[in-house]
């Protein structure tokens, strides 16, 4: 049976989705509740699919998608006005109320997909954009790399925009003031 990384900070949910997979035989979940144990968890077991809600206490869903092994897929349980900013590949979408049968389905393409490998990695150039611009924002406020790195997250999402994009706008803010 597949394992499947279920991520939500609300534990019901995810004991919810975990029962109906396992009940199922869709797959095994493994449930926890931030994008940092998500990270190490799919990373160390080798999980290509994870089902998760929107955000999380310590960053997004889009962040965490990025930040997965190559070859990973998501399942995003979101409302439909927060899918309307996703056009990554290797992400499918549901909106509640998400049916039993659609979850199955979207479940089943999301792991077919992990297998074919359609998710592009951050180039070293988006890796660089970001970390330069983290330092800036460091500097700026007097911060850590994580509230740096958060600080960036939060801009990235209210814009609706990749990180990249957000940390290439803030360096060229930034370029533009000390002129």
């Amino acid at each position: 049976m597949e394992r499947v990384l279920l991520v939500f900070e609300n534990e019901g949910t995810g004991e919810k989705i975990r029962a109906l997979l396992e009940q199922t035989g869709a797959a095994r979940g493994i449930l926890c509740r931030t994008a940092a144990q998500a990270r190490v968890l799919a990373a160390q077991q080798g999980i290509s699919v994870v089902i998760c809600s929107y955000r999380f206490p310590d960053g997004s869903a889009r962040e965490l998608f990025y930040d997965l092994p190559r070859g990973s897929a998501m399942v995003l349980l979101a409302r439909q006005d927060m899918q309307a900013l996703w056009m990554e590949g290797g992400v499918f979408r549901l909106s509640p109320p998400i049916t039993r049968r659609a979850l199955l389905d979207t479940l089943r393409a999301a792991l077919s997909a992990a297998r074919r490998d359609t998710r592009p990695a951050r180039s070293e150039e988006e890796r660089a954009l970001i970390a330069r611009a983290k330092a800036v924002l460091m500097e700026r406020r007097g911060i850590g790399e994580g509230e740096a790195h958060r600080l960036l997250q939060k801009r990235s999402m209210d814009e609706g925009r990749k990180l990249s994009d957000t940390a290439r706008l803030l360096l060229e803010e930034a370029e533009r003031r000390t002129q």
